[in-house]
């Protein structure tokens, strides 16, 4: 959770992430079926079983499997209350010469314009760092997504390219910004 010098959340509401959790898997499909034309359109192209239980079930388990793995950290982005507001997750986290790894996100439409898309990337970026002790985090967004490259630019990533036709998103091949922010604590050796 974020919080001022004092101890104390800020804002209003603040945001939380914490471990997805397969007693989530209800209310995250309630969730993800709620919002299927607002994620469209930055998502690939669905299949209706995308969005039924047993899928997004299936989908949680090899989430967590992932992260047993080591490969990725799947987070719930809530509110105070514990209300489901999204997801960030940190996936590809690659170790050896690289110390890397990508996040991306998502927050349903009633929470967009609140800052818990900023504050929930805060704190995956901070987890890659301090807890991972990784080197480099990466994001992409779609070339009109402004508000998700705001989210970025306030968590201190940099733009470093576009990658034409990178993603498959609602059916066609889309370009990308390409995003990265470096641990400043990762510093070479004189």
């Amino acid at each position: 959770m974020i919080r001022t010098e004092n101890g104390e959340p800020t804002g209003m509401q603040s945001t939380q992430t914490r471990l997805l959790s397969l007693e989530d898997v209800p209310a995250l499909t309630e969730i993800i079926q709620a919002e299927a034309v607002h994620l469209g359109r930055w998502e690939p192209k669905r299949d209706p079983g995308y969005y039924t239980l047993s899928n997004q079930r299936t989908l949680a388990k090899r989430a967590l499997e992932a992260h047993e793995a080591g490969d990725s950290v799947p987070f719930l982005i809530v509110s105070d209350s514990d209300e489901i507001l999204g997801r960030v997750t940190v996936s590809g986290i690659t170790r050896g010469a690289m110390q890397s790894c990508a996040i991306g996100y998502w927050v349903r439409q009633r929470s967009l314009g609140q800052g818990y898309p900023t504050r929930a990337v805060a704190q995956a970026v901070s987890f890659a760092f301090k807890d991972l002790g990784l080197h480099r985090v990466q994001a992409e967004t779609m070339l009109e997504n402004i508000g998700s490259q705001r989210v970025l630019e306030k968590n201190g990533f940099q733009q470093y390219g576009i990658a034409p036709q990178y993603l498959n998103i609602d059916g066609k091949w889309r370009d990308h910004l390409m995003y990265q922010v470096l641990n400043d604590a990762y510093v070479d050796e004189p």
